[in-house]
């Protein structure tokens, strides 16, 4: 039989070495998104509320899966989403901007609107419709 060299356990130790500090990476990098996140709504709370008239331009939504499988026992996944609807604003200088709905408003506009948006920080919080139609744009 030939004579193999002993590795003396060389693979166990690079992985027992390389796991701790994955594990660690890992772990810092979670909890910063939770303060990352924390401040940010943090930031939007405290910010002022500010009326300005604008014209929503467009609406897009963003849907997350998130997929867990109890370690206990592998038949048994639970799948969830969670759903984020932004609204972006054009105001008057040209200039746009993307906002996040937190007050469930996504529903009631509808890209073209005119009228008054409610901002605080990156959150849109009401929305005003202009009700003036012209006389182009009326039915009758």
């Amino acid at each position: 039989m030939p004579n193999f060299p002993s590795t003396g356990g060389g693979g166990f130790e690079l992985i027992s070495t390389l796991f701790p500090i994955l594990f660690i990476i890992i772990l810092a990098l979670i909890i910063f998104s939770m303060i990352r996140s924390g401040a940010r709504y943090a930031n939007n709370a405290s910010s002022p509320r500010q009326s300005v008239y604008a014209t929503i331009t467009s609406k897009r939504m963003d849907v997350q899966f998130y997929s867990h499988t109890d370690a206990n026992d592998q038949m048994h996944t639970t799948n969830s989403s969670h759903t984020y609807y932004y609204i972006t604003l054009q105001f008057d200088n040209g200039e746009r901007k993307e906002y996040l709905d937190v007050k469930n408003i996504y529903g009631l506009v509808a890209e073209g609107d005119t009228g008054y948006a409610a901002t605080q920080g990156e959150w849109i919080v009401a929305f005003e419709r202009n009700q003036e139609v012209s006389r182009d744009n009326s039915r009758f």
